[in-house]
């Protein structure tokens, strides 16, 4: 396999249960698409190739918690992230060219697989991942909170002293992290050690990209009602050496999303993700490695109905059958 599919394409981890397509819940836990070959299962989404130069990329229902592949669905939480990152390639295409193709994912697999594609799948042109996330900050929250309490900065980067939990940067901040094999945690690094890896000119064009892409879609969002706090980008290149976005887009599992209505500095937000399983998860004796305990149906619940929620109040659509 090449190498550059190492990291699209990880082997699921140990306690992962897999279950098919239930019409019946509307969920999607594994694929089992035969008419591609298989490049290998992710963490949510599940990779096939189409030919030698694009990609089938599948959003399952899968959810992941402290980089645990959960054994229950969320249903629908793929289409809603499929949706999402659709609404925003199209939003920000003039910043960046995106790995979309526009060939419709019911086209390259048998009739008998289009259920598991239809609303949750895109055809992907084939890139070479850039193997260094690109994180924006724009509040002071998570990793960074506790960077900045420890430190005083974020990455390296100084800040301000006396800065609240959650308050607002002076101005959006870039702090790339490592990525890591799958079921492992992924490392911030400051910026010069982001050059070293993948050169100056690399380096700086994915800083001043995902700024520009954190900064237009956090203008939107506002208008809409919500805080976008902190978003990762993932960059690919294509046989051209040309950069390009890639993967999800400002979708809730990418990004942090608060409700402006409700924001104060000081506390942590609510959020528009998978807090509640997170919450559930704090209260167990549970060493935060697989296999993971079972989520009740309440959390379950709960969680499914803010992605719905996230993708009404961003895009002023629900979500689409």
């Amino acid at each position: 396999m090449p190498d550059f599919l190492d990291r699209r394409a990880p082997s699921l981890p140990a306690g992962f249960v897999s279950s098919n397509y239930s019409p019946a819940m509307n969920s999607l836990y594994q694929t089992s698409i035969h008419s591609l070959p298989l490049l290998g299962h992710g963490k949510v989404r599940d990779n096939y190739a189409v030919g030698d130069d694009k990609i089938l990329i599948v959003t399952t229902d899968r959810l992941s918690a402290f980089d645990v592949v959960m054994n229950e669905p969320i249903p629908g939480k793929g289409k809603v992230l499929n949706q999402m990152s659709d609404f925003w390639f199209e939003k920000l295409g003039h910043i960046v060219p995106n790995h979309l193709t526009g060939v419709a994912p019911e086209s390259v697999v048998a009739p008998e697989e289009v259920e598991q594609v239809k609303g949750r799948a895109v055809v992907a042109k084939r890139l070479k991942p850039i193997m260094v996330e690109a994180v924006v900050r724009g509040y002071i929250i998570g990793s960074g909170w506790k960077d900045y309490q420890d430190t005083g900065s974020i990455c390296g980067i100084k800040l301000p002293a006396g800065l609240q939990q959650a308050e607002k940067l002076p101005e959006p901040i870039f702090t790339p992290a490592a990525k890591a094999e799958l079921g492992e945690h992924d490392e911030n690094i400051s910026f010069a050690e982001m050059e070293e890896r993948i050169g100056a000119d690399l380096a700086a064009k994915m800083r001043d990209v995902a700024i520009a892409l954190y900064k237009t879609a956090a203008e939107y969002a506002a208008t809409r009602g919500i805080i976008i706090a902190d978003t990762k980008f993932e960059f690919g290149l294509d046989d051209n050496g040309v950069m390009h976005l890639m993967d999800e887009v400002l979708t809730a599992d990418s990004s942090r999303f608060w409700p402006a209505d409700s924001y104060q500095p000081g506390i942590s937000p609510p959020s528009f993700d998978k807090q509640f399983v997170r919450d559930y998860l704090e209260t167990l004796t549970w060493g935060k490695t697989a296999p993971a305990p079972a989520l009740p149906a309440d959390v379950i619940e709960k969680t499914q109905a803010k992605y719905f929620e996230a993708i009404e109040r961003l895009t002023g659509e629900k979500l689409k059958a």
